[in-house]
């Protein structure tokens, strides 16, 4: 760990007396590691807006808060050209954390100890977590799919709600995502969006996921149409989404069941 210059923190908390005791305990420990306090935050959409226009070197940051959790925080820092490290806290000294720490993702848990917080610190640089790990875990922990989704545009990490999604449409490595305003390119595989939220998303085609709540009917092709078996047709948007002769009876069902 550099000794140069001070480490730049987030600190990532719902509770503003949990941010108080880690700004305490980071004075505390500041002869034996320099830090330099960037700012705060109480969720992870908070921290997420901060970093656009500020760079940090640590975060430093709850797992259950409001809003976005620091699991969810942690798979969308990893997404980052130079994703800072992450230190989760914690009350809850449940199976989860020994995940983290099995895969090399430090935690601390609360009440947080001057010198825990000290060596976890001092390990630094550790590699990111692992955005499978955090987010089989993160589905547990928060008892389903993740908020957001990210993209990078020009340079910038764009957060797309999950809620807003019509349907995802896989084309050669990368997936659309199509809102009623607009379309992102997500580096995101088909199999996992359907597996993370099977209870928003229907497949309609090996290439195509809706949401369920988009849905607003279906017609059949027609007899020389070799793209789809049918189409279904969507709420607030005008195209049409190919519908295979295997997911025909599940997808028609969804409007009829």
């Amino acid at each position: 760990m550099p000794t140069q210059a001070p480490l730049k923190l987030l600190l990532v908390d719902d509770e503003p007396l949990a941010r108080e005791r880690l700004r305490a305990l980071l004075g505390d420990i500041a002869g034996q590691c320099p830090v330099a306090i960037a700012g705060e935050a109480g969720n992870g959409l908070q921290a997420l807006e901060f970093l656009r226009s500020q760079a940090v070197d640590v975060v430093l940051s709850d797992i259950r808060m409001p809003g976005m959790d620091g699991i969810e925080l942690a798979s969308h820092l990893g997404r980052l050209a130079h994703p800072p490290a992450v230190i989760f806290t914690t009350a809850y000294d449940n199976y989860a954390v020994q995940a983290f720490d099995l895969n090399a993702v430090d935690y601390l848990m609360k009440p947080v100890r001057a010198q825990r917080l000290l060596a976890a610190l001092q390990k630094l640089p550790e590699r990111p977590p692992a955005a499978g790990l955090l987010a089989g875990i993160g589905l547990t922990v928060r008892g389903g799919g993740r908020s957001h989704l990210s993209c990078h545009e020009r340079g910038r990490l764009l957060l797309v709600p999950v809620a807003e999604v019509l349907y995802f449409k896989a084309d050669l490595k990368y997936v659309t995502a199509r809102t009623v305003d607009r379309e992102y390119l997500l580096d995101e595989s088909l199999t996992q969006l359907e597996q993370e939220f099977p209870e928003r998303f229907l497949r309609l085609h090996r290439a195509v996921l809706v949401a369920r709540t988009a849905l607003a009917g279906f017609e059949k092709a027609a007899g020389d149409d070799a793209e789809a078996y049918g189409w279904a047709l969507l709420r607030g948007v005008p195209e049409r989404l190919p519908v295979s002769r295997r997911q025909w009876a599940a997808a028609r069902g969804e409007l009829t069941g």
